[in-house]
């Protein structure tokens, strides 16, 4: 985890996370506190987006809004900073790509690295404390050219402290276990060579071996999974029991078996916490010996699973539950299009199976929706690149029934187990993925919203009940301003966290949920097989360790966040790389945001989003109205509003700053 220095507040004096404008002045938000504190540039102190920081409160400004001071930075958010070595009269430093980052950071020329001017480096600050001086820094990574394809990938990964290579203990402890693999170990033999006892170290590292747990060996079973994946985490088998009862069985990698607590291995998951997706990479949370070999769910292998099984009726009503550790050997390895097609031709391998997992699946989602869960997917996109990465095409991903088929069976799984262990040890520690309330503030400006668009909600104690926005979105289906909506229904969301102090999770409208189905890929989803292994073997947790689940929860948080931050990036950039060589086309999309300097306007296909700036409207003054999503000309009363659907021009692009301009057609 990321150190945090100790510190205390006082009664002039808040926590909060900061903000910086692209003018260079900062906002500090802080928790159950309505407005966010403005930080003038003279007084950040050091501080720099996103860090979480210490303010004491000095006035207020012109609008009668506290104004602060930068007292203490209680934690950095950033590892380092990408961008290009500059030099100047013998002197070198970095000019940052993040654009949020307003100081340059000099590199005495011992800290260079090898690095020379005009290159594309990774550079930590090694040196600031006197915010009127520049930082300084050393030269941690040389990346390559800038634009060049892979420099700004892995430019954008380590900024969020995510890198591709591992420490040599961690690739040997997973070396060391591919060697055991998933038999009971006869022997076993040490990285140096020599052979150990198979029934002292490593029969009590490995635990439960095959013979100890439910064997699903000869049931049927597969993977639906994109078709790129490398990993497999889940997989579904599909007992028909006769009388209209089908047993199903969502079985997960067995991660926990293999990565224990204190080891190397467990170490550097809990650092990395999740695995990061960009546009071309993966960069896996576990070593690929482990995440795509020994505990990916490859077809015809024996592979080691912790499990949810259920035993459903016709209705998908859940008659018999069972969980526990187990072994499968997987039939077939689907992609999403591959069982879609299928299923749509009404033959082929499994189609039985797949058809009746479809049709419960289903129900499923019916029965979510009718309790007031949101269908909240929005429009992703991919990308077709060449050799060199320049994109070629830009597409969105298509969501299937198999998509949604995969998705159903793990929600129930996920929900499952929180209910199970929330009734099963009531005074005890579990880790559940939480959504809370909406922001009542952010509710009655959506209301507000709708309203101006037609669309009156009922609201109870200011809060619209999820079930109305569901309802809402259903009628919305197929028409143009369905996306706009929903992404304003997102925006006006709390952010999913992880947290061992349940408050149930609005938008699927669960009272529990926690994550079960990716270890491969997210580190509290392996807490919470620990967890349930314990509490099934009748074991409690130490009241004393509760903390420490909690402290993993919030930096988990932490690491989802910088991981989804990195991938947007990624996206971004490559949008308007695509974009850059496209100027002066015409294209037509939707007002994908307002703000008081400008119309952002996302086309329609590629989701390529860029903004026309308000001053080269020209023809009016245009005032930006936040309530109701819209900016309008005071003399004109020309009107735009999120959600329009507007023609455009695309004027330019800056690579650097990852940003577009278009200008109304």
């Amino acid at each position: 985890m990321k150190n945090k220095k100790e510190h205390k507040t006082n009664d002039s004096t808040v926590d909060g996370f900061l903000s910086i404008t692209g003018k260079g002045v900062g906002f500090v938000r802080v928790k159950d506190r309505e407005e966010n504190i403005e930080i003038e540039a003279k007084f950040l102190n050091t501080g720099l987006q996103g860090d979480q920081v210490c303010v004491r409160i000095i006035g207020k400004n012109r609008e009668g809004k506290d104004v602060g001071e930068i007292t203490e930075i209680i934690s950095r958010s950033k590892a380092g900073f990408a961008g290009v070595i500059e030099e100047e009269k013998g002197k070198y430093f970095l000019v940052p790509s993040d654009i949020k980052m307003y100081t340059d950071i000099v590199i005495p020329k011992e800290n260079l690295g090898g690095a020379e001017k005009g290159q594309k480096v990774f550079v930590v600050i090694t040196e600031w404390t006197d915010s009127k001086k520049n930082p300084i820094g050393e030269v941690a990574e040389v990346l390559g050219k800038p634009g060049e394809h892979n420099a700004e990938m892995k430019g954008i990964a380590l900024e969020k402290g995510f890198k591709k290579e591992f420490p040599h203990d961690v690739e040997k402890e997973a070396l060391e276990l591919k060697k055991i693999g998933v038999d009971e170990p006869a022997r076993a033999i040490h990285a140096g060579g020599e052979e150990i006892n198979p029934h002292t170290q490593y029969e009590r590292i490995l635990g439960v071996g095959i013979k100890k747990r439910r064997d699903f060996r000869n049931i049927t079973t597969f993977t639906i999974d994109p078709f790129d994946a490398k990993d497999f985490d889940d997989a579904l088998s599909y007992n028909d029991l006769g009388n209209g009862k089908i047993e199903v069985g969502i079985h997960i990698a067995d991660v926990s078996h293999y990565v224990k607590p204190k080891t190397a291995l467990d170490k550097e998951a809990i650092k990395r916490s999740t695995s990061l997706y960009l546009v071309d990479r993966t960069i896996p949370m576990l070593p690929e010996t482990l995440s795509n070999d020994l505990c990916s769910l490859n077809p015809n292998e024996d592979k080691l699973t912790m499990s949810a099984v259920f035993v459903l009726d016709g209705n998908a009503r859940v008659l018999e539950q069972w969980f526990g550790k187990t072994v499968i050997h997987s039939d077939k390895r689907f992609t999403y299009e591959e069982a879609q097609e299928i299923l749509n031709k009404k033959h082929g391998t499994f189609y039985k199976e797949l058809n009746t997992l479809n049709t419960l699946a289903k129900k499923l989602t019916e029965e979510r929706h009718a309790k007031g869960a949101i269908s909240m997917d929005q429009e992703e996109v991919k990308f077709e690149l060449d050799s060199d990465g320049v994109p070629l095409r830009v597409f969105k991903k298509v969501r299937q029934d198999t998509n949604k088929l995969i998705e159903e069976f793990m929600l129930l799984a996920n929900k499952k187990v929180a209910e199970f262990v929330a009734k099963m040890e009531e005074e005890s520690v579990f880790v559940y993925r939480v959504h809370d309330n909406p922001d009542w503030d952010r509710m009655r400006d959506l209301t507000l919203f709708l309203k101006s668009l037609g669309h009156n909600l009922k609201t109870k104690d200011g809060i619209v009940e999820s079930k109305e926005l569901n309802n809402l979105i259903k009628r919305l289906e197929g028409k143009s301003g369905k996306d706009t909506i929903q992404t304003a229904i997102v925006r006006s969301m709390a952010k999913a966290i992880y947290t061992t102090k349940n408050i149930g999770h609005y938008g699927l409208a669960f009272l529990h949920y926690t994550h079960f189905t990716s270890p491969i890929r997210r580190y509290p989803d392996i807490m919470v097989h620990r967890l349930l292994e314990e509490y099934l073997s009748g074991k409690k947790i130490k009241t004393d360790e509760w903390h420490l689940y909690e402290a993993m929860c919030v930096y988990s948080s932490q690491r989802e966040k910088e991981a989804s931050d990195a991938e947007r990036a990624s996206i971004k950039y490559k949008q308007v790389e695509y974009m850059s060589s496209r100027i002066g086309q015409t294209f037509g999309g939707t007002i994908s945001g307002v703000t008081e300097w400008g119309i952002y306007v996302e086309e329609k296909e590629t989701k390529c989003e860029g903004m026309i700036k308000l001053r080269d409207l020209g023809d009016d003054y245009y005032v930006f109205d936040e309530k109701n999503y819209r900016v309008y000309g005071e003399r004109t009363k020309r009107s735009f509003t999120l959600g329009d659907p507007v023609r455009f021009k695309v004027v330019a692009t800056d690579m650097a700053r990852k940003t577009i301009d278009y200008k109304f057609v």
